[in-house]
C-alpha cells in the first residue's frame, strides 16, 4: 500500500544549524496494516509522517501510495488516499461552523465544491448516529459550533469525520498528546475501531508507551532520522510494556 524507498529529508542544508532528518529511510506498510512510530523527539518521526502526508517533499526517494508516485503532490492532492488528525484539537475544524456543518464539509473533502453545502434530514441522522457511538452525548448537539467543544470532543468528532469520504490512510499525529486520560482513552478506542472497521491503513506517531503497547500491528523506533526497531505483528504479540521502557532506558 505505501511504499517509502530510500528517503531523505534534510532542513537548513550548509547551515550551521543543519538537520538530518530522516535518512535513507525503506518502509513497506501493507493494507490494513496499523503502524506506530516511536521515538525520541528529533527522532524524525514527524518528519516522515510529514512527507507520507505531503506537507514535505523528499530531497532524495520516492514515496507511494497503492503504486501511484505521490513524492511531489502536496498534501491536498493526496487527499484522494489520505485523511489526517493532527495533535492539536484545533486543526482539521473549523471553529465556527457547527458540528453538522464540519461533519458535511468532511464528507465532500474530496468532492467538487457547489455553493450550498447539501444538509438534509438524511445527513443529519446519519451524522447523529456515528457520533452517539462515541457516548458523549453529542448527538443532540449537532447544530452547536464546534470552537465550544472541549479538546477530547473536537478531537473525537475529527476523528468520526476523517472517515465521512472515502479514505484509505489515516494518520495520526499525536492525537492525544493535548487531552487528558479519559477523553484520550475514548479517542484512541475511537481511532482503533475505525481503522478495524473500515479496514484503513494506519501510522500513529505517539509518545505514549501504553497506546504504543496497546494498539497497533507493528511498531517502529525511530533514531537520528533511522529506523531503528522494526517488531512485525507477532513480534510486537509477544512485546511486554516494560521492553518499550527499555528502548528509552
Amino acid at each position: 500500500m505505501i511504499v517509502i524507498k530510500d528517503v531523505h529529508k534534510v532542513f537548513n542544508r550548509g547551515k550551521a544549524n543543519q538537520v538530518n532528518a530522516v535518512n535513507g529511510i525503506k518502509l513497506n506498510i501493507t493494507d490494513d496494516e496499523f503502524l506506530v512510530i516511536v521515538g525520541s523527539n528529533g527522532s524524525g518521526k514527524t518528519t516522515l509522517l510529514n512527507l507520507v502526508a505531503g506537507s514535505e517533499f523528499p530531497d532524495i526517494g520516492s514515496i507511494s501510495i497503492d503504486s501511484n508516485d505521490v513524492s511531489k503532490l502536496t498534501d491536498y492532492k493526496r487527499s484522494q488516499w489520505i485523511a489526517r488528525v493532527f495533535q492539536n484539537p484545533i486543526s482539521g475544524t473549523a471553529s465556527d461552523l457547527s458540528i453538522l456543518d464540519n461533519f458535511r464539509l468532511a464528507a465532500i473533502r474530496t468532492k467538487a465544491k457547489g455553493l450550498s453545502i447539501g444538509i438534509n434530514d438524511q445527513f443529519k441522522q446519519q451524522v447523529k448516529e456515528k457520533i452517539a457511538t462515541l457516548g458523549m452525548g453529542l448527538e443532540n448537539k449537532i447544530e452547536q459550533p464546534m470552537g465550544t467543544l472541549s479538546g477530547g470532543q473536537r478531537q473525537a468528532l475529527t476523528l468520526l469525520m476523517s472517515v465521512m469520504d472515502s479514505c484509505k490512510v489515516l494518520l495520526l499525529d499525536e492525537p492525544t498528546a493535548a487531552l487528558d486520560p479519559r477523553s484520550a482513552d475514548v479517542v484512541m478506542r475511537t481511532a482503533d475501531k475505525l481503522i478495524t472497521d473500515f479496514k484503513l491503513t494506519a501510522i500513529l506517531i505517539t509518545h505514549n508507551l501504553k497506546d504504543a503497547y496497546n494498539y497497533g500491528t507493528r511498531i517502529i523506533q525511530m533514531s537520528e532520522g533511522l529506523v531503528l526497531r522494526d517488531l512485525s505483528n507477532s513480534q510486537k504479540s509477544d512485546l511486554k510494556q516494560s521492553d518499550l521502557f527499555d528502548w528509552f532506558g
